[in-house]
C-alpha cells in the first residue's frame, strides 16, 4: 500500500525546519552526581554511571575515539547505516525520529539522507545529558537539512525516558553505539521494558549492539595508541572536582581497560596509583583508595546473537530485521513491540 507523502518543495522536501531546545527535568544535574557519588564510593568495588563522562570535553573526547583506527563499532555501525538506512526507514516510515543519547549525530545522518531521499519530512528528538553537544549538533543538522525540524531535549535518557514529549505518528526510537551494553543485564531489561511500554503499537526500536570477538581487538578498541581512551576515562575526576568540589588529581590514577572473557565484557576502571583520600566538599565525604584499588566506570557488553534475541524478547520486543557486518563485529537490529510482529 503506497503510503501518503507530504508535497515536496523544489528543493526535494517541504520547507517546515525550526530548531527548538525543551529541558526534559528541572532537576540539576550535579543532584544526581552527588546521589551517584553517595552510593557508588559506597560499593565495592567502587563505581561511577559513565553518564559523567559526557560533559562538554568529554563528548568532544568521544567524537575523537569515534575516528580512531583502534575504534571499530563507530565505523561498522555507520556502515550498517548507510546501506541499509533507506530499507529501515521504509519499513517503519516515522513521523519522528527519536535518538537516546544523541551526542554529535554524526552516524544519524545516514538516516536522515534515507528521509530525503524518500522525500519524507520527519521531527528529530534528539536527547542527551549534555546540552553544549546537543547545541552543536543541532546547529550542524540545520545547515546540512534545511527541511529537518529538530526538538532537542535536554535529560537523561535512563531517567527521563517517559518525559519524552508525545507526537502523533509513527516514532523511531533509535539507540546507537552499542550503549545498551552499558548496561548489567538486569538494568537493560528494566530499560527495554520502560521503553517498550512508552510504546504505540506503531513504533519501533532501532538498537545497537558490540558483538562478542577477538579479545585484542575489544582490547585494542579501548585502549587507543594516542591515549584519548584514557583521557576520556580521567576526564571524570574533573568532573567530580567541578561539581561537587573534590579535590582528585587525575595524575594519582591511571587508565585501565580490559575484556573479561567470562563476563563478556569490557571493564573500564581508574586504578589509584597509591594509597589515597579524597575529599568531595560538597556533600562531606572522604573517600579512602588502597594502591592499585579502581573506581569501575563503565562496562560494555559484548553480545552474541542469541544473547541479542533473547534479550529483546524478554522485554516485549522481536526483530523486524537483523543486519550485520560482514565480519560479524557489529549487529543493528530494527525490532517492534512483539504483539505487533506477531
Amino acid at each position: 500500500m503506497e503510503r501518503n507523502r507530504q508535497p515536496i518543495t523544489a528543493n526535494g522536501m517541504t520547507a517546515q525546519a525550526g530548531v527548538s531546545f525543551t529541558r526534559l527535568s528541572a532537576a540539576r544535574a550535579s543532584a544526581d552526581l552527588e546521589q551517584d557519588a553517595i552510593a557508588g564510593f559506597a560499593a565495592r568495588p567502587k563505581s561511577l554511571p559513565p553518564k559523567y563522562f559526557y560533559d562538554a570535553e568529554g563528548s568532544m573526547l568521544f567524537e575523537q575515539i569515534c575516528a580512531t583506527p583502534e575504534y571499530y563499532p563507530t565505523r561498522a555501525e555507520e556502515g550498517l547505516l548507510a546501506c541499509y538506512g533507506r530499507d529501515i526507514i521504509g519499513a517503519v516510515w516515522p513521523r519522528v525520529i527519536v535518538e537516546l543519547g544523541s551526542g554529535s549525530s554524526q552516524k544519524t545522518r545516514r538516516l536522515f539522507d534515507a528521509c530525503e531521499a524518500l522525500r519524507l519530512p520527519v521531527l528529530y528528538q534528539p536527547l542527551d545529558v549534555c546540552s553544549e553537544a546537543l547545541r552543536r549538533a543541532a546547529g550542524h543538522l540545520a545547515d546540512c537539512y534545511p527541511w529537518l525540524q529538530i526538538d532537542a531535549l535536554i535529560g537523561d535518557y535512563v531517567a527521563d525516558l517517559g518525559m519524552i514529549p508525545p507526537v502523533e505518528g509513527p516514532r523511531l526510537f533509535v539507540f546507537l553505539g552499542g550503549t545498551l551494553g552499558n548496561f548489567t543485564d538486569e538494568e537493560a531489561m528494566d530499560f527495554l521494558s520502560r521503553l517498550r511500554a512508552g510504546m504505540c503499537p506503531d513504533d519501533c526500536l532501532l538498537v545497537g549492539f558490540d558483538r562478542v570477538k577477538d579479545a585484542a581487538v575489544l582490547d585494542a578498541a579501548y585502549n587507543d595508541a594516542g591515549g584519548l581512551t584514557a583521557a576520556f576515562n580521567l576526564n571524570v575526576l574533573k568532573v567530580l572536582n567541578r561539581h561537587l568540589d573534590a579535590d582528585f588529581n587525575r595524575d594519582d590514577f591511571r587508565h585501565r581497560a580490559f575484556f573479561s572473557r567470562h563476563k563478556r565484557r569490557i571493564e573500564m576502571h581508574l586504578v589509584a596509583r597509591r594509597a589515597q583520600q579524597a575529599h568531595l566538599r560538597r556533600i562531606g565525604l572522604t573517600v579512602d583508595f588502597a594502591a592499585g584499588e579502581s573506581i569501575l566506570t563503565e562496562i560494555s557488553r559484548k553480545f552474541t546473537r542469541d544473547d541479542i534475541d533473547g534479550l529483546l524478547g524478554r522485554a516485549g520486543f522481536a526483530a523486524v530485521r537483523h543486519d550485520e557486518t560482514q565480519n560479524g563485529y557489529y549487529s543493528l537490529v530494527l525490532a517492534a513491540p512483539a504483539s505487533r510482529s506477531q
